[in-house]
């Protein structure tokens, strides 16, 4: 695999999970929620259906974004430590491209599939195109960390091709159009609940995070010191695609999240994945709620799609990553 930027000195990477800035961070995501919940075009206080709809669409929509933002983001730090490069998360690997074609694989099979039928074949799609690109990087000695995002990339597009090319074939591709958009504008109660998939998957990386990051520092090191490395990289792998598969299917695909949120709190506070978890999701939280709320006011009352302007953070993110490690050499 390719290695990029090393661990932080060790004074930094182990820090205190909750300290008074996380508590200030906190206080603003609770006010980010609470205008989420305020935001709308319903009268959810001044008409008399206003808490039934307060209570099937407000609720369930932030929700769904405190879900989704947590888990791509805790996906995107995974990646990272274990492929030992700032610029992997689920969007640069082809991950999403292939949680996509797993959904669409199971709609053609069986049009009326249920929702846990839909997660699955995109969660197995999604750990088969992970561990593809897993492999590639095993097999492949690449010289710049740069290449590893791009050949990522690179698959991913081969991949929404081969979608495009079937869902042309099977006229469904105005389904695939709305399941890539990444937009809670779909999100009411009975649709989002599956999403508390993804507090599991937090929590057991949470629980395996030490592991992690020794992982992180590479195979020879891991071995030293008595970790199964490809045990942990399989665990890794399963956990990343069981939150992907889960929030492709219900809110879409949320582009460069994972690779946004892991970098800022990573470059302030080091690489010890355990204390920077909480940040991790509290970040990707804010994140997602605010595009969410600049999509849903910028040309009221009709909605901006969350993942276009995920897509234009990232990709400023993206750039400025660059040139921050060209200017490092």
């Amino acid at each position: 695999m390719t290695v990029s930027s090393p661990a932080a000195p060790a004074a930094r990477t182990r820090r205190r999970l909750v300290d008074r800035w996380f508590l200030v961070g906190l206080v603003i995501v609770v006010g980010l929620v609470v205008g989420s919940l305020l935001t709308g075009q319903f009268d959810t206080f001044g008409d008399v259906e206003g808490v039934p709809m307060f209570n099937i669409t407000r609720i369930p929509r932030t929700l769904a974004l405190i879900f989704a933002g947590a888990a791509m983001s805790m996906c995107g730090l995974v990646m990272q430590l274990l492929t030992q490069n700032r610029f992997v998360e689920p969007t640069t690997t082809g991950t999403t491209e292939w949680a996509g074609l797993g959904l669409l694989t199971v709609m053609i099979i069986s049009p009326t599939a249920t929702m846990l039928a839909k997660m699955t074949g995109a969660v197995v799609f999604a750990f088969v195109g992970t561990m593809i690109f897993f492999l590639f990087l095993r097999r492949v000695s690449l010289r710049s960390s740069l290449i590893v995002p791009i050949v990522g990339i690179m698959l991913g597009a081969v991949v929404s091709a081969v979608s495009t090319f079937v869902a042309l074939e099977t006229d469904t591709l105005q389904n695939l159009g709305v399941w890539f958009q990444g937009s809670f504008t779909r999100i009411v109660r009975g649709n989002y609940e599956y999403l508390w998939i993804t507090v599991i998957v937090g929590v057991l990386i949470f629980v395996a995070a030490d592991r992690f990051t020794v992982a992180g520092l590479g195979v020879e090191v891991a071995t030293n010191v008595g970790l199964n490395y490809y045990r942990i990289l399989m665990i890794g792998t399963v956990l990343v695609a069981v939150a992907t598969g889960v929030v492709t299917v219900v809110v879409g695909n949320l582009p460069f999240l994972g690779l946004i949120v892991p970098n800022i709190v990573s470059m302030i506070r080091g690489d010890d994945l355990r204390s920077n978890l909480p940040w991790v999701c509290l970040v990707g939280v804010a994140i997602v709620t605010l595009c969410d709320l600049i999509g849903r006011t910028i040309i009221s009352p009709f909605e901006v799609p969350v993942s276009l302007i995920l897509g234009v953070l990232g990709a400023v993110v993206f750039v400025a990553l660059v040139l921050r490690q060209r200017r490092r050499g």
